[in-house]
């Protein structure tokens, strides 16, 4: 190969490396933008007025649409989700069913947080079990985050991880598909402290920014060794 055409291949593959590096960069900003615009329609639905029991469509349709739902707490068949943490404490995502009044239809609603016992894992807080009818507030939400388990999650009040479809087989209720995020204040020892929803705006920031760093990086190469260091070789 002549130094001509070698020359001319180092130019192309710099410029290709350069260009593409560059798109993949604006590609992470193009995702960053997706999710704030995502998070902005969240935002606009959560302002709309809230559904009561006859507005529930039960599906992805109202998610994170807020609701001011009437029934009664099923709480034979409560469930605690290991291993959740809150304020910096490991503790249980405590999950009972609402049987919505004057409705075949009930809803799983995410009630709030309590602390493990530190001596006692099994030991767990009593919760309201009458029958009387209550008022739950909060937003139309998907089920809690699944975590890693080596074996499939055991029936039971202590659980690892919670499908609704699979639970709504196991109880006989017919679930809706999504959840109820309760957000009335503090009460029967349960937190309600949720943390807002991780974007991952600073993952595809970073990401953008070291695409950029290797354009930057193939191209100043380039200029270096194939236009600076040759003249400042000729000039010597």
């Amino acid at each position: 190969m002549t130094p001509r055409a070698r020359a001319i291949v180092v130019l192309l593959a710099a410029l290709a490396g350069t260009a593409l590096t560059a798109r993949l960069g604006l590609w992470q900003l193009d995702r960053a933008a997706q999710k704030v615009a995502a998070a902005a329609a969240v935002d606009e639905r959560g302002q709309l007025p809230a559904l009561a029991n006859g507005a529930l469509a039960g599906d992805d349709s109202q998610l994170n649409r807020r609701v001011s739902l009437r029934g009664h707490w099923l709480a034979d068949k409560t469930v605690f989700l290991d291993n959740r943490p809150m304020d910096g404490r490991v503790g249980f995502f405590v999950l009972t069913p609402l049987q919505l009044a004057g409705q075949p239809e009930a809803v799983l609603v995410q009630r709030g947080w309590v602390p493990r016992n530190s001596q006692d894992r099994t030991r767990l807080p009593v919760l309201a079990s009458s029958g009387e009818v209550v008022e739950v507030n909060g937003r139309l939400t998907v089920a809690p985050s699944r975590l890693y388990e080596f074996s499939a999650s055991p029936s039971g009040l202590i659980r690892q991880n919670l499908t609704v479809a699979v639970f709504a087989q196991e109880t006989k209720l017919h679930l809706l598909p999504l959840t109820v995020l309760q957000q009335d204040a503090a009460s029967e020892g349960l937190l309600r402290d949720w943390p807002a929803a991780d974007l991952g705006l600073q993952k595809h920031y970073g990401y953008a920014f070291q695409w950029f760093a290797l354009s930057a990086l193939i191209l100043g190469l380039y200029v270096w060794f194939q236009l600076i260091k040759p003249r400042r070789a000729r000039a010597e």
